[in-house]
């Protein structure tokens, strides 16, 4: 399909609305409807918008949108200005991932000046969705959701919030960062123990932040299992706890072929994801390292980082 009919139409009513703003400007123009000169411009800004979406111009459609965003904060229109900035960002996230997350950031601004937090929040997420695929800047990602997660607490939105620190919990851990991984997914689990619809997710919870406590330290991990039982005694009988349970044992007979049958086991019933396997890999690593370490005790073993997941 030809667009570049809807092009010219854009072009035109960029040109039409550039003019009712030179209008607007000049001294007669200040005199008799300056206002409605300026809402006639953001009217065709917005309409130019639409054309060059149709169009699939995004970059000159979030420039259109961007244009109508800054005439309504000089009307004093905050809201249509965020609305504007949205759909510019919106967008942009088709061409120019970085300058979509520039108009979600100043819609956020004139979200939380407003009050709006639990906006601001959902538009959060959109700037951490961004930085995860397109930019691929997992530590921005993060603390976007974490700042998501804050404004729903502050909101009494605890879903969304706990929605938002498990993301966090899941790169945390990636990167290493066990602790603050561990902290948020036993928040959640213990959250979650004490509701009757999220009831059955604190397994998955626990069993998440006792892998964590696993790739610190062994000793940890047993310890921690034994806490979240008592917390939350249905985890006794979960597969997950007696996985845990079986690695545990792996671990302390360094028995790597142990290790690789129970997680196989698990596998069968419950599939598993690309955060488990990564971290049931880093706990496998530590068994084999150390019976290297025992068989060559003066020589440093280097674990390889990466590990293929069929090692599994």
């Amino acid at each position: 399909m030809d667009n570049s009919g809807k092009e010219k139409e854009a072009a035109a009513l960029m040109a039409e609305a550039e003019k009712k703003l030179k209008s607007s400007q000049s001294f007669f123009g200040s005199l008799f409807g300056s206002s409605s000169k300026l809402e006639e411009a953001c009217d065709m800004y917005v309409r130019a918008a639409n054309m060059y979406k149709m169009a699939k111009n995004w970059c000159a459609a979030g420039n259109a949108f961007s244009k109508a965003a800054h005439l309504h904060l000089q009307m004093q229109s905050k809201h249509d200005a965020a609305t504007n900035l949205i759909d510019a960002g919106n967008a942009f996230k088709k061409a120019d991932p970085q300058e979509a997350i520039n108009c979600l950031n100043r819609a956020i601004e004139i979200y939380t000046d407003m009050g709006r937090f639990t906006i601001a929040a959902k538009h959060h997420i959109s700037i951490a969705e961004i930085y995860e695929t397109e930019l691929v800047d997992i530590e921005k990602a993060i603390a976007h959701y974490e700042q998501a997660a804050d404004y729903y607490k502050g909101e009494e939105s605890t879903s969304s919030a706990n929605k938002c620190l498990l993301k966090v919990a899941t790169y945390a851990a990636q990167l290493e960062q066990y602790q603050k991984a561990i902290e948020i997914y036993e928040q959640v689990g213990t959250h979650a123990m004490d509701s009757t619809l999220l009831k059955y997710s604190a397994k998955d919870h626990f069993f998440k932040a006792a892998l964590c406590h696993f790739c610190v330290d062994m000793l940890n991990a047993k310890l921690a299992v034994q806490k979240y039982e008592e917390m939350f005694p249905a985890f006794s009988d979960s597969r997950e706890c007696k996985l845990l349970k079986k690695l545990l044992d792996a671990y302390e007979e360094q028995n790597v072929d142990a290790y690789t049958d129970a997680v196989k086991e698990f596998d069968t019933i419950s599939r598993l994801d690309q955060w488990l396997t990564t971290m049931l890999l880093r706990i496998k690593k530590t068994i084999q390292d150390d019976e290297m370490a025992s068989f060559f005790p003066d020589q440093s073993v280097t674990s390889d980082q990466s590990s293929p997941l069929k090692d599994l």
